[in-house]
């Protein structure tokens, strides 16, 4: 963080100039006391002198004897947003892609309930923006043939589209609200946000095998790999029996949790982005 290395570098050379301003000034006092004349000692100078040296060992016994002032308790929260600044998680990337699911780094929330589960999952399937990413996931999978019995055309295009957002509904269903709650385990993704870009990208990635759980520990996701492969599995209900059941429902499995990782690379960096690009203005 370029900035916080700014401000500690100022901090410091204010420091080293005003102790140099107050040894100068020490100095030039010392110079100013040298041409002073001397005064020579009497009986009350002396008197006055043991008076101020009793006054102060007492006040210092004062002192010792009270007890510590407390000091300034500086939550964790606290110091994270001073430094967090400009690199908070958005609502959504671009005004379009929903980012509910995407928490700052250095933050820590409570657990969610499992209405709070459930509505995360209804927020990211009927979102607009969903309906406009399943349209383009069709189109990519008639051009591609990838299920012939479905056709071409219109006709064939809302055969796919169809399926697909029935695909993209269970499996946000099962692996955001079903099974969390079932395992307990939570459906957010908590961004890193900070060290370089393979450890950032490795993280993200990883995310997609390891997730927290209600109470905060880590754990291996297994809403998002054996529920995605549940979610490809139902599929098979709804497609045409003439193709190879088996290997469409490894290739929905792996779509979907490809996908999952692509969003969470996305959530890492996308507040870097954001600021750097375009200066926090999405």
């Amino acid at each position: 963080m370029k900035p916080i290395r700014l401000f500690y570098a100022a901090l410091i050379l204010a420091g080293t100039l005003g102790t140099v301003n107050v040894r100068a000034q020490e100095s030039t006092g010392i110079l100013d006391q040298s041409q002073e004349p001397a005064v020579p000692w009497t009986l009350e100078n002396i008197s006055l002198l043991t008076q101020s040296t009793s006054q102060l060992d007492a006040s210092n016994d004062e002192k010792s004897s009270a007890p510590d002032a407390p000091t300034p308790n500086i939550g964790r929260g606290d110091a994270n947003n001073s430094n967090d600044q400009g690199y908070k998680q958005p609502k959504r990337i671009l005004f379009i892609i929903p980012n509910y699911r995407a928490v700052s780094a250095d933050t820590y929330l409570p657990s969610m309930s499992a209405k709070d589960k459930f509505w995360l999952a209804t927020q990211d399937t009927f979102d607009y923006s969903d309906f406009i990413f399943v349209g383009a996931l069709a189109g990519i999978s008639e051009v591609q043939n990838s299920e012939p019995p479905l056709g071409h055309g219109a006709a064939g295009y809302g055969r796919y589209y169809w399926r697909i957002f029935t695909d993209t509904a269970i499996e946000n269903y099962i692996t955001e609200a079903a099974m969390p709650v079932v395992l307990k385990e939570d459906p957010r993704y908590y961004a890193l946000g900070h060290g370089g870009f393979l450890k950032r990208s490795g993280y993200a990635l990883s995310r997609l095998f390891v997730t927290r759980t209600d109470a905060g520990n880590s754990t291996f996701n297994i809403s998002e790999i054996i529920g995605s492969g549940a979610a490809a599995g139902i599929g098979n209900a709804y497609y045409p029996t003439e193709s190879n059941p088996f290997v469409k429902t490894y290739q929905r499995w792996g779509t979907q949790v490809a996908l999952d990782g692509v969003f969470n690379m996305l959530k890492e960096f996308w507040p870097d982005i954001n600021h750097i690009v375009f200066r926090g203005k999405y």
